[in-house]
């Protein structure tokens, strides 16, 4: 296969005017350097045909690279692209089947815009305007003026009903409540996105009311969240409320049509936690554009971290409350018995944060053995990151820093080698346990993040073949999420051609609009399929196990930190591009 120059840039084919259900590619679009392999079901014939923008044939052959899925009994070939470097709409065509190969020197910027543009959709509290969000405007609703402290919150200076003020912030995911577990690490995500990707971040314009100011689109969003977690602090022992909440879900209707009375419900100490970790990183961030500000979520960080210091060990368990307190609650816990890996992440956040010693005890405490892809539930990965980029350590501390720099090149290491025997010769999707409720996400777009992570810090070591290792794997898994994989969908909203059109989403789907708000990442195949009862699955297949149906939750619901994990890895894809 020969270099072949390109001489115009087509625009992408509409949605359904290609069929893919048998080739398996990723349906964005690929840098000019990138590797771009292509995963077809063997059933569909070997040969295939390459026409350039300008109706010419500029390659054809045959796979010879067959890859039987661990799952079923279905074989793929591989077709290698990577030659073709010019910018430019191509055309494979295989059998019957055609689609289009984009390349471009922007391949995931729209992508990663998205992905952070969501976030302003999720607003409560404010009206949505047409200026910034097109056809998907709203008036505003959810003001949380008047939030009702449930009696499981109550305290001696705030009784059980008495009313307090909680505005702004972001719907958490489908549903209409807010979270501080959840959005504690959600705003993690990107914060460390923003440290590592700085340059990027603070040229990137997603087109939000605060776009153009001097502080990045990325902190102006995630600070219209942090204003809200500063409310949902106790003023008088530094607590936090575990989440706010209706007593059930509102069902599929616009905001403005919810009228159930929202409380703060219980303290936690692993919502505690979290808030402590976060605001202490964030008042780092916030100092150049916001020093008062800073000095804020400081202050709110350490009596955070007193009040759980003083309460260790208060776990949320939404049923236990239900069967003291009325009303009861039904909404989602995330709840979670071990807080081991809360302790170690704040300690470290504390400790980098302020360099007082005094947090070191429970960093070695509670630091784990080895580095683990961090969920909502599992945040000690988070304090490796912390650790692994810090800067100015001496000592022990510059040893631990470097013990866990090692851990995660290691994890990068092991991942990027099982993609040699991958169905679709990516890191992701080669395991059964790889298959699960938010996979997309807490599987698939985590594990980029750390692969972007160990590309970073190899490049810092001067080790530039470990780290285009990484980089290359990181690539692979984005491609399995924009459509490499068994079920040919492009899983973020407004993306592809074949993508997510009807996710768990109430915004989107009682806005009386065709198509879901752009730039949501779908949860991803999960065999547990929880939505069972309700919901007709195409294949029990664990990478198959995926239906683009509002009823299903357990596999086509968006959150936070889903989309937090999802902005977190493109826009590093798209920074190492620059």
């Amino acid at each position: 296969m020969n270099k072949f120059a390109i001489l115009s840039v087509c625009v992408a084919c509409a949605c359904g005017a290609w069929a893919q259900d048998l080739i398996k590619y990723n349906q964005v679009g690929y840098y000019p350097d990138q590797e771009k392999e292509i995963i077809v079901e063997a059933k569909a014939g070997k040969a295939f045909r390459l026409i350039g923008p300008d109706g010419a044939t500029i390659a054809e052959g045959k796979s010879t690279v067959t890859r039987k899925s661990p799952f079923n009994d279905k074989k793929r070939l591989l077709i290698d692209l990577t030659e073709i470097t010019a910018p430019g709409t191509y055309t494979l065509t295989v059998g019957d089947q055609e689609v289009p190969i984009i390349v471009t020197e922007h391949a995931l910027s729209a992508l990663a815009d998205a992905g952070l543009k969501a976030f302003y959709y999720q607003r409560t509290a404010m009206t949505i305007d047409e200026k910034y969000a097109g056809k998907w405007n709203r008036p505003a609703a959810h003001f949380d003026d008047q939030v009702m402290v449930h009696p499981s919150a109550a305290s001696e200076m705030r009784p059980a009903g008495s009313i307090i003020s909680s505005p702004k912030g972001w719907y958490d995911a489908g549903d209409y409540n807010k979270y501080i577990v959840n959005s504690s690490f959600s705003i993690a995500l990107m914060l460390n996105a923003y440290q590592e990707n700085k340059d990027y971040f603070n040229q990137q314009s997603v087109n939000i009311p605060e776009s153009g100011r001097e502080m990045p689109d990325i902190l102006s969003e995630i600070k219209y969240n942090l204003d809200w977690m500063l409310t949902m602090q106790d003023p008088n022992d530094g607590g936090l409320y575990h989440k706010l909440t209706t007593p059930n879900f509102e069902g599929f209707v616009m905001p403005t049509e919810c009228h159930q009375q929202r409380y703060v419900v219980a303290k936690s100490t692993a919502a505690t936690l979290d808030f402590a970790a976060v605001m202490i990183q964030a008042a780092e961030v916030y100092a150049p554009y916001c020093p008062d500000y800073a000095h804020t979520l400081l202050t709110a960080a350490k009596r955070a971290w007193q009040w759980a210091e003083e309460n260790p060990n208060v776990v949320y368990d939404q049923d236990a409350m239900n069967q003291k307190y009325e009303p009861a609650i039904y909404t989602g816990t995330y709840g979670d018995t071990e807080l081991g890996d809360e302790w170690f992440w704040a300690a470290s956040n504390m400790y980098l944060g302020t360099r007082d010693e005094g947090y070191l005890g429970k960093v070695k405490e509670y630091q784990p053995k080895h580095f683990m892809l961090p969920t909502w539930g599992n945040v000690a990965g988070l304090g490796y990151t912390s650790w692994a980029f810090a800067k100015d350590l001496k000592g022990s501390e510059a040893t631990m820093q470097q013990e866990m720099r090692q851990s995660i090149i290691n994890y990068a290491d092991s991942v990027s080698a099982a993609a040699d025997n991958g169905a679709f010769h990516t890191p992701y999707g080669n395991r059964e346990e790889d298959f699960f409720w938010g996979c997309n996400c807490e599987g698939l777009a985590t594990q980029g993040i750390y692969l972007m992570q160990a590309y970073q810090l190899a490049k810092e070591s001067s080790d530039m073949a470990e780290a285009q290792k990484f980089l290359i794997a990181a690539h692979r898994d984005a491609d399995y999420l924009l459509g490499r994989n068994a079920t040919g969908y492009c899983y973020v909203t407004g993306f592809g051609t074949k993508s997510t059109l009807h996710p768990h989403h109430r915004l989107s789907s009682a806005d009386g609009i065709d198509e879901p708000l752009p730039g949501f990442l779908a949860g991803g195949p999960n065999p547990g399929r929880q939505d069972g009862e309700y919901v007709e699955y195409p294949s029990t297949s664990p990478d198959e196990c995926y239906a683009d149906v509002e009823g299903s939750y357990a596999s086509n619901e968006i959150a936070i930190n889903w989309n937090a994990s999802l902005v977190a890895f493109i826009s590093a894809l798209d920074a190492a591009s620059k």
